[in-house]
This record gives C-alpha cells, sequence and structure tokens, in this order.
C-alpha cells in the first residue's frame, strides 16, 4: 500500500475530495498525512474529520531538510500531492520524491500560471482576457513554478457573462472531478 501525503494551504476540498477517494475501495495507495503550512487553514477540520493526522509546519521548518525529511519518514511517505498549496517546494524534497511529487493548478497552463496566479487571481484573468475555455492542469512539480512536465489537462467552456466565481464553480467541478483518479493513476506507476 503506498503511502500519500496531502500538502495544503487552504480550506482543503480537494485534500478532502483525495481522502475519500482513496477511502472508497481498495485502490492500491492511501493518504497517510496532511501537512499545511497556516495555522487557521480550513483543512485540518476537514483531515480531523476523516482521521487523518494534519501537521502544522512553518514555512521555514518546510526549507529545513531534517525537519521535512524527518516528518516524511515518520508517515513513510512514498509521493506527495500538492492540493492548494501555496508555497514553491524546496530543491532537497523535489530529490527526495523525484517524479514523485504533482500539483493541479487552475488553468490551462501555460496560460495563467506562475508567481502570484493561484485561486481567484486566475480566474479573475481569465474573465478579464474574455477566454472562451479555462481549465485545470495537473503535473508533475519542479523548481519552476507551474512548469513541471504536464500529465492531464480538461477544460471547460467560459460564457461571455460567467464571473469569476462561476468559472471557479465550473475549475471546482473539474478538480473533484479528475485529480483524485489522475493522482491514483500516477501513484501506479511507482
Amino acid at each position: 500500500m503506498k503511502k500519500i501525503a496531502i500538502f495544503a494551504s487552504g480550506n482543503g476540498s480537494n485534500a478532502e475530495n483525495i481522502i475519500r477517494y482513496f477511502r472508497e475501495k481498495d485502490r492500491g495507495a492511501e493518504v497517510v498525512v496532511v501537512v499545511c503550512n497556516r495555522r487557521e487553514a480550513g483543512v485540518y477540520q476537514r483531515a480531523e474529520n476523516l482521521g487523518v493526522p494534519a501537521v502544522y509546519v512553518p514555512k521555514k521548518d518546510i526549507n529545513d531538510e531534517e525537519i521535512m525529511i524527518g516528518i516524511l519518514k515518520e508517515y513513510k511517505v512514498d509521493f506527495i500531492v500538492l492540493a492548494g498549496f501555496m508555497l514553491m517546494i524546496p530543491d532537497f524534497l523535489l530529490a527526495h520524491y523525484p517524479n514523485k511529487m504533482i500539483n493541479i493548478h487552475p488553468s490551462l497552463l501555460p496560460k495563467y500560471g506562475g508567481k502570484g496566479m493561484y485561486g481567484h487571481y486566475v480566474h479573475e484573468a481569465v474573465v478579464a482576457n474574455k477566454e472562451s475555455e479555462t481549465g485545470i492542469t495537473i503535473h508533475y512539480v519542479s523548481e519552476k513554478c507551474d512548469e513541471g512536465e504536464p500529465i492531464f489537462q480538461a477544460s471547460t467552456m467560459v460564457s461571455p457573462d460567467d464571473s469569476p466565481a462561476d468559472v471557479e464553480a465550473k475549475i471546482h467541478q473539474l478538480e473533484k472531478e479528475h485529480f483524485p483518479r489522475i493522482v491514483e493513476e500516477v501513484v501506479s506507476l511507482l
């Protein structure tokens, strides 16, 4: 059974969806820990409700190899999923988990990726630029923000009268539908 860590910084809806997905039936993996860098994040309550340990790790400790590798070894983590994690991953983690760390981004990369492009900022840019479609990209994590090798993309139409909130709702639906399944597919390759 492969062991997955989820790194999250916010509400945790994707983390909860992934945890539930791997509990539905034997999928060859399980989420064993949630790592979060913000004390006030909603992901703690979601993880607690599902009986998954959630560990607070401030930014300075995420960048500390001894601390981070220690946490991941404690939980025997094989694979890392970034689900709304808002910090860059340090090089030492990339070296310890080569092609064993994926992220989801709320756009069709390379559009609307990079520093400052996350969450509602992406949806606002999509609407402001009158895009006719947007979507999600699931990709391997690299040392450059949102530039890792793409694994999967799914798109949705954007109508001229969609607000950023409308676009966000469409993106959340794509995330819910595809992210856990793609995690399972990638983990099965380990």
